[in-house]
């Protein structure tokens, strides 16, 4: 009986230990499969760290930028002059390990499937609360409704009865405050607003189709509005600017000598006797042409130019820039003064666009219209009738867009920067990252090419 016990004992034991055994595997391999997800969870955290780091990092160089951009505006861009990329860098802009892009325009469209870096002129658009009905009706686009639309929303009483009730909301009747209210007019929709440019970078890129069927880029009116446009009538040092409207022979001869104008006697005579003739002068152009028609050159009239008006106002608002405005903008802020002349207005937006880009220059006064199109053109004539265009600019946008290390952690904000004041300061900002990439495919290869040479 003993020896049998024992033999029961011993096989007892034997399966016990498998079953320790078992257990130990099993242990080990819950142990080993907690280790590994929390292995993976602590890889997926320290991507999303890196990611927000890259973010933050992004986020820095998009204020680094806009530093440097008021920077830029405070020493270079004086008088309205519209600033170059000469002295001013905005592609591929080191921040420590971030990078930011300022992405542009290219007022002459010579290469309008590619990007462009630098900054936007808001003078280059029409602005929504100054610009009349045929003007807006004209932009690529746009209807008649919708040009009317507008003027009702911006207008103190209304001139269209337009029935907001479906919407939740009631017609603003006052000035637009920024170009996004757009939105809120009555039959706006996203084919009007942006076109074919969905994430509003100023070109056509893989993921967006042209509706025109011809590869080019169908812009909305969101790249050819503005609400920003304004002019001070004053010098840097608070003192206003010589009016020239109702000054006399003597004043005005003071006025051109002091410009060192030689024969200013005569240019004074012929150009009094235009106000005997014609009237007052209707604006800074009507004043440019009359003097060159008197006699004074291109040059000499830019000695005057940034010194003089026509207007007691402390500020202008709604002038179109006709150095920097492109060609859709310009055609249709000519075809509104020429009462629906297509061809005219198009082939004399063009003349001017040829003008500034063979004349660089040339063109840094209002002067160069007469130049470019010449006496007896009918749309000079009508731009003389009013107060609508200048070369002088001082509010700009820079739309910032921004990477982190190893291309992580993209941001892009819009700021509009006014210098009307003197000193630069930002009106509006907007997050655009929400928008999606907007650097084209060639910086996002180039990013990742970098990043794998790390």
């Amino acid at each position: 009986m003993k020896l049998h016990e024992t033999k029961t004992s011993f096989a007892g034991r034997e399966k016990n230990r498998g079953s320790v055994l078992v257990i130990v595997l099993w242990v080990c391999l819950g142990l080993v499969t907690i280790a590994l997800y929390f292995a993976n969870s602590m890889t997926y955290e320290l991507r999303a760290a890196d990611n927000r780091v890259s973010g933050i990092s992004a986020e820095q160089a998009l204020e680094g930028a806009q530093r440097y951009v008021s920077y830029y505006l405070a020493n270079y861009s004086t008088n309205g002059v519209f600033p170059t990329n000469v002295n001013f860098t905005c592609e591929n802009v080191p921040v420590g390990d971030a990078h930011y892009w300022i992405i542009g325009r290219d007022p002459n469209g010579d290469d309008p499937n590619n990007l462009h870096f630098g900054l936007i002129d808001e003078g280059s658009k029409l602005n929504l609360n100054y610009a009349n009905t045929n003007a807006l009706a004209y932009l690529p686009n746009m209807t008649f409704d919708f040009a009317e639309a507008i003027l009702d929303w911006r207008g103190t009483n209304g001139t269209v009865s337009l029935d907001y009730a479906s919407a939740g909301y009631e017609s603003k009747n006052a000035k637009f405050e920024s170009v996004d209210e757009l939105r809120l007019v009555y039959g706006a929709d996203l084919n009007l607003l942006v076109g074919d440019d969905l994430n509003r970078n100023g070109v056509l890129d893989p993921n967006e189709k042209s509706t025109t069927g011809t590869g080019q880029l169908n812009s909305g009116l969101l790249e050819y509005t503005t609400v920003y446009t304004r002019e001070p009538n004053f010098h840097s040092d608070g003192t206003m600017l010589t009016n020239v409207t109702g000054l006399s022979g003597r004043q005005l001869t003071t006025l051109f000598q002091s410009a060192g104008i030689s024969s200013a006697a005569n240019m004074v005579q012929s150009v009094t006797n235009s106000v005997a003739r014609l009237g007052a002068y209707k604006g800074i152009l009507d004043f440019a042409v009359r003097c060159r028609q008197a006699g004074m050159s291109a040059a000499q009239f830019a000695n005057l130019y940034t010194n003089i008006t026509t207007v007691t106002n402390t500020y202008i608002y709604g002038r179109v820039n006709v150095n920097t405005a492109d060609e859709d903008v310009l055609t249709a802020l000519f075809e509104g003064l020429n009462n629906g002349n297509e061809q005219t207005a198009d082939a004399d937006a063009q003349k001017l666009i040829t003008y500034r880009e063979q004349n660089p220059n040339l063109i840094n006064s209002i002067g160069w219209l007469y130049d470019a199109l010449g006496t007896g053109n009918s749309t000079l004539q009508s731009l003389q009738k009013g107060d609508y265009v200048t070369t002088k600019s001082f509010q700009f946008t820079a739309d910032i867009a921004a990477v982190g290390a190893f291309g992580r952690g993209y941001r892009r904000v819009k700021f509009i920067f006014d210098i009307s004041d003197v000193t630069p300061k930002i009106i509006y900002r907007q997050d655009l990252s929400g928008l999606g990439w907007a650097l084209g495919d060639k910086i996002r290869q180039s990013t990742l090419l970098a990043n794998n040479t790390q």
